[in-house]
């Protein structure tokens, strides 16, 4: 039975840090929807000794192990030679993929080099993956261990070859001798307000370890909740829909979201289906909340200005800001922002404006106003509220938290809920 699978990653550009592994994260999620369980994942230079170390150690943990990197024709691609030594298998040459890499240098018009002849060479008794696209093919190949016996799958590094050959050929492969036909199901609740160790206070005791894995992951400004039920088809979605009820009952309007969906997307569904426009109105945050709202395709059916008014001028000429205000309570303050609303909504006749003033650091703060000062706005028919926050952090995260609390008040507005507080880390 094939059940607990291993990631091992090879590369001195992955150990120096000058490539991130986008490959172990893709590889991740493709086994976690098939069901797999991903014990470990090993980023290991190329060092024969501690190419050796990686894999040992990964065969002794998991029953497949999917490799990446260390297929190529150079002398520091040692991934074969390391797998056929540790396996106890000679190396074979394998005419047909001699003479697939040679047609492909022969089809751009260059003449093979012979080093390219070493990825040809296979541990005997590997099954060859064909590589549709590039020079270098995998294989596959067991090797027994001492309780069980480990399938090693290699693969090249190359992420566009590696993502082929693992949907057309290991994919299907996995699935058919996995051994059962249980399936990991899961859904990930997007929150917004509450810090992770309140989000795990809240949820703590509503799903036992038995029912579902609950897991948690904080990137600033949301901290995400995820379930996790394995079982059989069918009856693990049963379970996952039960137990994500009693989530949604438990954090109520913390949730801004279900699945892997952004505030900026959820607020641009919303005005869509509302059939609302909005105007935004910045200074501290610089255009950001305009920047996130237009990353989404479709924004400028409600979207209909983002004005960054930086200077005191600027908020006076184009927002109407009052001269008076900002010499008797500042540029952050809940008077300026309520008048930069105001003034958005009217100069874009636009249904909702959101206006933010701030000190983003990590200068410019007072004993009264410290640094993470930021006041907000909402305008809308009947509606004109302004309140001053703190958010904590440098610079780039007073930005980003407030723009994040800024589009939360706006998702809440339109749903009819009481406005949030900042999400504290």
């Amino acid at each position: 039975m094939m059940e607990r699978a291993a990631i091992l990653s090879t590369g001195d550009e992955l150990t120096t840090g000058r490539i991130v592994d986008t490959n172990a994260s893709w590889l991740a999620d493709r086994l976690n929807q098939i069901g797999m369980d991903l014990v470990t994942v090993i980023t290991v230079g190329d060092y024969p000794e501690r190419l050796e170390w990686a894999w040992r150690t990964a065969m002794e943990m998991a029953d497949v192990v999917i490799s990446t990197g260390g297929l190529g024709p150079t002398a520091d691609d040692l991934t074969t030679e390391t797998v056929a030594r540790l396996a106890g298998q000679r190396l074979v040459r394998d005419e047909a993929t001699v003479e697939h890499i040679r047609h492909i240098f022969t089809a751009s018009g260059r003449q093979m080099p012979e080093n390219n002849v070493r990825q040809a060479l296979f541990p005997e008794g590997a099954v060859i993956i064909s590589n549709p696209i590039g020079t270098a093919p995998g294989f596959r190949l067991a090797v027994p261990q001492k309780s069980h016996v480990c399938h090693l799958i290699v693969l090249p590094g190359v992420p566009r070859e590696m993502i082929l050959m693992m949907q057309e050929t290991v994919i299907p492969w996995l699935s058919e001798n996995r051994g059962h036909d249980e399936v990991l199901v899961n859904r990930t609740f997007q929150t917004y307000g509450i810090s992770e160790s309140g989000l795990d206070a809240l949820v703590a005791g509503v799903i036992s370890p038995e029912e579902a894995r609950v897991g948690f992951r904080a990137s600033f400004p949301q901290i995400s909740l995820r379930l996790a039920v394995r079982g059989k088809p069918g009856e693990a979605e049963r379970k996952l829909e039960e137990l994500s009820s009693r989530v949604r009952d438990k954090v109520g309007a913390y949730i801004y979201a279900e699945g892997d969906v952004t505030m900026e997307e959820v607020v641009g569904k919303l005005l869509t289906e509302h059939n609302l426009t909005l105007a935004v109105a910045e200074s501290c945050t610089g255009g950001l909340i305009g920047h996130r709202l237009t990353n989404i395709p479709g924004s400028s059916r409600y979207l209909l200005a983002d004005v960054v008014s930086y200077s005191n001028e600027a908020k006076i000429k184009l927002l109407g800001v009052s001269e008076e205000t900002l010499r008797s309570h500042g540029a952050v303050s809940e008077q300026c922002v309520t008048e930069m609303a105001a003034g958005a909504r009217k100069l874009a006749g636009a249904d909702i404006a959101i206006a933010t003033s701030g000190i983003a650091g990590p200068d410019g703060g007072t004993a009264e106003k410290p640094v993470g000062t930021v006041c907000f706005a909402l305008n809308a028919p009947g509606v004109s509220i302004a309140r001053t926050h703190r958010m904590r952090g440098a610079r780039d995260w007073v930005k980003l938290g407030a723009s994040q609390l800024a589009l939360d008040w706006i998702r809440r507005h339109v749903l009819g809920l009481p406005l949030s507080e900042p999400a504290r880390r």
